[in-house]
């Protein structure tokens, strides 16, 4: 591990800079914390007015210190903080907790900017500011004014938000979930997510990593952590609503939004995303105490049909919809239940359950090679004790001598149920008050065992591209002033990168476009080249199904009519003759350069799908086919592309092929393309391939 990092989050000694003996402000209670959760090490008040504080000695400055100093928890007002932070570099401290605020969230982001430039001279690392503090139960260190450690666990939960960090500190307890580390982040002005998932995922104590997300300042670096880490990740973000980052230019950048973005950011790196904190707590249970489930075959065990059904429609409405079980299996659960059960699956034992049944169901359930995962659900009634149903299942969970697949359990009832559930998390199983949610998250560790297998997929990369005809064309384009590419100029910059455009010919009369239409073939496309009239279409400077040479010039003098009358100052460079490719599956592929992750490319169905229902999936680019595979099923409307009502599937080899080529172009053109388009691209049957139609590239700016 990181011997700084460890410094600063597992501290052998601490200094606190700002200590105070009046009790009620943080730099007391951050001394009498360290005291009452058991801290074992050196414990240093810097205060130069109090000789002692809370029993120990006090030391007018960090470097009178006699000892050696890991961590130093800054509490003083903000306008000496940076003082504190140049003493604490000569004293060689590897770590700061700047508990103080007043710096970037206030608009002070030059005085923040200083305290790390002096860390850094120092080989420093900062936490903060604007923070709580850390805790730690496995070094029983409660660095922070939050008024106690959390009910230890296994899991470790790292928040951008102090005060939800104190209120989760607090949750802990009734909700019966343990975290081993609670630590604010703050500011990150210097450590951030990507740092802290880097520590966990080599920290022994921790078994899975959950986070508190408002924004991240380099997605690509968060990505990267998430990708190699061998613990599960679970995050809540927060402030998803629309921005700013991608202007409206193109069809893709005013789809593009931060939710749809970071969603797709964090799906595509492995990580779980939570959607309230009540599923944050929920799924980080899970996946703290719990293995993946790695296949698709959830049986249900269960005494009452209600919650049977309601966990079915959990099952399905969660991505994991129930098969009945095999016949074998069947005629063993059959011995414990009567006639009247319910052997297929949900298996209902009926109200007659006790803690044998229970026992004898879990342990041959959870052992058969065929259950992937197991949901064991217990109604409370008057004839059973919800304790003696909770020992029976952890007995048959032991007694099956099976590991590597996952449980999770829900009671329904009263204050005896729950305690039950709490022994029952105790003791490593996961438990709910609700059969949907124990679904749910057996759902996210089905879930998180898929991801983890697709954000270790190889990154596409083709073998033959023109990179330096790409540059040339935008240098080109960029030298005359322009801000967007022509569409030709577009074509030939996809063409570059081997996606499969139409022919397309430039006429500069109507004698020219008679003549390429001849060369290409009728029917024939006709459309405006301008780099004033980026939607051709608004301004009726696009004509289709062109069959003859007569046709041919009457759209030539309409397209330039329209076009002048759209916009009477265009610059003109003459008009696209186009081979018209078979109308098929009309799909949209785009790219963005999103704020936080970079180069993002969008996909999903043309036409009304995408103006109107808006049914469109992003990813960060690069990525692989697989990837590619994985977006086109995420659209609500994918069953088109795999065939419906009657129409033959898609080539949807070709068109993950497509995909993956465009993300390869968008990334490797990063500094040059700001939004690009491809739109319509049209998709044929399987084994015929797509063609992209149409073309737009925006450039960035320089």
């Amino acid at each position: 591990m990181d011997p700084i990092l460890t410094g600063l989050l597992k501290p052998k000694t601490i200094a606190i800079i700002g200590a105070s003996s009046t009790p009620g402000k943080i730099g007391y209670n951050v001394v009498l914390k360290l005291i009452e959760s058991g801290y074992q090490g050196g414990i240093y008040p810097v205060n130069p007015k109090d000789s002692e504080i809370l029993g120990f000695k006090a030391y007018p400055t960090v470097n009178d210190i006699p000892y050696v100093v890991d961590l130093a928890v800054i509490t003083i007002p903000a306008k000496f903080v940076l003082d504190a932070v140049k003493q604490c570099g000569e004293k060689g401290v590897k770590g700061l907790s700047i508990i103080t605020s007043g710096f970037s969230e206030v608009g002070d982001h030059e005085t923040e900017d200083a305290i790390v430039r002096v860390a850094r001279e120092y080989n420093m690392r900062v936490l903060g500011p604007n923070i709580v503090g850390t805790l730690s139960n496995s070094d029983k260190m409660n660095a922070s004014f939050a008024p106690f450690l959390p009910l230890a666990g296994k899991a470790s939960l790292v928040s951008q938000s102090g005060a939800l960090l104190i209120a989760m500190d607090a949750s802990t307890f009734t909700r019966h979930i343990g975290f081993d580390k609670m630590i604010s982040i703050g500011n990150m002005s210097d450590v951030d997510f990507s740092d802290m998932i880097r520590y966990l995922n080599e920290d022994p104590d921790t078994s899975c990593i959950s986070l508190y997300i408002e924004g991240l300042k380099n997605g690509r670096s968060f990505m990267d952590e998430a990708r190699q880490t061998t613990k599960p990740i679970v995050v809540l973000k927060s402030g998803v609503s629309a921005h700013g980052a991608a202007a409206a230019a193109s069809h893709t950048g005013s789809l593009a939004g931060a939710a749809r973005i970071y969603g797709s950011a964090f799906r595509q790196c492995g990580v779980t995303q939570a959607d309230s904190l009540d599923d944050l707590f929920d799924k980080t249970l899970a996946l703290s105490l719990q293995p993946r489930m790695h296949g698709d075959n959830l049986l249900i065990l269960t005494n009452g049909g209600g919650v049977g059904v309601l966990a079915t429609d959990a099952a399905e409405k969660y991505g994991l919809p129930l098969h009945f079980a095999p016949e074998d299996v069947q005629e063993e659960l059959k011995h414990h239940m009567p006639d009247f059960g319910s052997a297929k699956n949900p298996v209902d034992m009926t109200g007659m359950a006790g803690n044998e049944w229970y026992r004898e169901t879990t342990q041959f359930s959870y052992a058969h090679k065929w259950v992937d995962g197991l949901v064991v659900l217990y109604c409370e009634t008057a004839q059973t004790d919800p304790q003696g149903i909770a020992e029976a299942i952890l007995k048959g969970f032991k007694d099956s001598g099976v590991t590597g697949k996952p449980i999770t359990v829900s009671f329904v009832g009263g204050d005896k149920s729950e305690a039950a559930m709490g022994w029952l998390v105790e003791n490593g199983i996961p438990a709910y008050g609700a059969p949907d949610l124990a679904v749910k998250a057996l759902a996210a560790l089905r879930d998180d065992a898929r991801m983890a297998e697709m954000a270790h997929s190889t990154v596409f990369k083709p073998e033959d591209v023109d990179t330096e005809l790409a540059k040339k064309i935008i240098k080109d384009a960029r030298s005359k002033g322009r801000t967007a590419l022509t569409e030709i100029e577009a074509k030939q910059v996809f063409s570059a990168y081997g996606l499969p455009v139409t022919a397309t010919l430039l006429s500069k009369s109507e004698d020219e476009a008679v003549k390429f239409a001849s060369e290409i073939g009728f029917p024939v496309v006709m459309k405006i080249v301008s780099p004033d009239i980026l939607h051709k279409s608004d301004a009726g400077a696009v004509k289709v199904n062109i069959k003859d040479e007569a046709g041919v010039r009457e759209a030539y003098q309409t397209i330039l009519k329209n076009s002048l009358a759209y916009n009477a100052d265009a610059e003109i460079d003459g008009v696209v003759v186009q081979e018209m490719a078979p109308w098929a599956t009309e799909i949209i592929i785009g790219s963005v350069n999103d704020a936080t992750f970079g180069p993002t490319v969008m996909f999903g169905l043309g036409g009304i799908f995408v103006e109107v229902l808006k049914d469109v999936t992003f990813r960060v680019a690069p990525f692989s086919v697989e990837e590619a595979m994985s977006m086109q099923d995420e659209i609500r409307s994918a069953a088109i592309l795999r065939g419906a009502r009657g129409e033959k599937p898609r080539d949807r080899k070709a068109l993950a092929d497509v995909l993956a080529q465009y993300a390869y172009m968008v990334n490797d053109l990063v500094d040059e393309v700001a939004e690009s388009d491809a739109n319509p691209v049209i998709a044929y049957e399987e084994g015929k391939g797509v063609k992209v139609v149409d073309a737009r590239i925006i450039l960035t700016k320089k």
